[in-house]
């Protein structure tokens, strides 16, 4: 069985609870511990691994066990677990205990590979997502006035509206790009004015 995740924090993080849920199933954690502040995400050093988990540290509390202590038990429960990433299943991986009670885990070059291959596969639906669940958005940018002189934040809103957009789009979200012309209105007519009341003089 493999999966089609290629979300290597979320894919760990399964592997986490189910080991939390076996802590607490010998009672080594309560029945009412809250894993929702369970989070594996990227380490601030990057020497310190490829993936980090808070679980001893929010969970300490609750257990009543110091988060150091409890970390080793969160290391030795997850010890030899199967994780299933992308088309990689297997326990290549490494856990260690820091100071005040991380789990730093570092991932085998096969767990990367898998990774990469299932981006490959993915083409441009990398990333995809339904968080926004079809939900209407409307980005507006880019409303430049013709009336006035040209500058760098046109061109720069220019770029980051459709860049939001772009992502918003790519995170689920129904996407309507709305943007301004200014090419009718009080001020064209303005301009054709004044360009109609100067262009006899300056062509005499």
């Amino acid at each position: 069985m493999t999966s089609k995740s290629t979300d290597i924090f979320a894919d760990f993080r399964r592997l986490v609870l189910a080991a939390l849920e076996d802590l607490r199933a010998h009672g080594d954690l309560p029945a009412a511990a809250d894993f929702s502040r369970v989070a594996v995400e990227p380490p601030r050093d990057p020497a310190h691994g490829d993936l980090a988990s808070n679980a001893a540290m929010v969970l300490a509390g609750a257990a009543k066990q110091n988060p150091m202590a409890l970390a080793d038990k969160i290391a030795g429960a997850l010890g030899g677990r199967e994780l299933q990433t992308a088309d990689y299943r297997g326990s290549g991986y490494s856990v260690a205990v820091a100071r005040p009670g991380f789990l730093n885990i570092r991932l085998d070059a096969a767990v990367w590979h898998a990774q990469l291959r299932a981006i490959l596969r993915s083409g441009v639906a990398f990333g995809d997502s339904a968080i926004g669940a079809g939900e209407p958005v409307n980005v507006e940018f880019v409303s430049a006035n013709p009336t006035g002189p040209m500058h760098v934040g046109h061109g720069r809103g220019a770029v980051v509206g459709d860049a939001l957009a772009a992502l918003l789009a790519k995170a689920g979200f129904a996407v309507h790009r709305e943007y301004y012309i200014n090419d009718a209105g009080a001020q064209v007519d303005v301009l054709a004015r004044s360009l109609h009341f100067r262009y006899p003089r300056s062509a005499g």
